[in-house]
């Protein structure tokens, strides 16, 4: 049976122009994916799970393209980054988690695709379970200011040592399960009363018995309500701060 969430995406406009990209960071080749809108309203830049970027976010940028954005999904382990196993995708996301100069030079890089591919218009970000801890971490940088809004999808939350949030960055939207076990509610506190301290504008929606991963269409995971109502909560964010 199809999904609600599904049978909307059906119904949506097809993207104008839906590519990968191949783009090169230090001498290593990366891919993205592009999805271009008829008449763009916005751009939104995607950043993916742990296992890389794959037909999910493909699926996602296309969804944005009918909705009326451009939408790039990044590379943030490259082509040559194996990521088919368990252990796999722990070593590439450790590996960038050990060396956030390295993870914010491939923010860059795929921001630069998604300003040299989509449309001058207001970028909004978006990433999914480790990409949702990449979001935050451009959030917490000096290209803050590149985007008008982060949202992230069942992501990390922590603030690394040596980093902290100064309350100006633009608004944030947090789509968390109240069932995930590897991001739990006691995380969602922490980082609430830390962006609360700061003086951060955000929002915070937890969904009820929805486990960790849940927007993963097709997985044991997914819950089709907490992944459409979470879409739902984004879409107007994405209006509010795009506008």
């Amino acid at each position: 049976m199809m999904t609600r969430l599904a049978l909307g995406c059906a119904l949506l406009a097809s993207p104008a122009l839906a590519e990968d990209v191949t783009y090169e960071v230090d001498g290593e080749s990366f891919t993205g994916y592009m999805a271009k809108a008829e008449n763009p309203q916005g751009t939104v830049l995607i950043v993916h799970d742990w296992d890389g970027m794959t037909d999910y976010e493909r699926q996602r940028a296309d969804m944005l393209a009918g909705m009326g954005y451009d939408a790039f999904a990044l590379d943030m382990f490259g082509d040559e980054t194996p990521t088919e196993t368990v252990d796999h995708r722990r070593a590439a996301t450790g590996a960038l988690y050990e060396d956030r100069e390295r993870m914010r030079m491939l923010i860059e890089a795929g921001l630069e695709q998604a300003r040299a591919n989509g449309s001058d218009t207001p970028l909004v970000v978006i990433g999914y379970c480790f990409g949702g801890a990449v979001t935050l971490e451009m959030a917490r940088s000096d290209m803050a200011d590149e985007a008008v809004g982060y949202a992230t999808f069942h992501g990390g939350l922590g603030t690394p040592e040596g980093q902290s949030w100064d309350g100006d960055e633009p608004p944030i939207l947090v789509a968390h399960g109240a069932a995930d076990t590897s991001i739990t509610m006691d995380d969602v506190a922490e980082f609430t009363d830390t962006l609360n301290e700061a003086g951060n504008t955000f929002t915070v929606e937890v969904y009820s018995g929805a486990p960790h991963a849940f927007t993963v269409i097709g997985s044991d995971r997914y819950q089709e309500r907490a992944d459409t109502e979470s879409w739902e909560a984004f879409s107007d964010f994405l209006g509010e701060v795009a506008s």
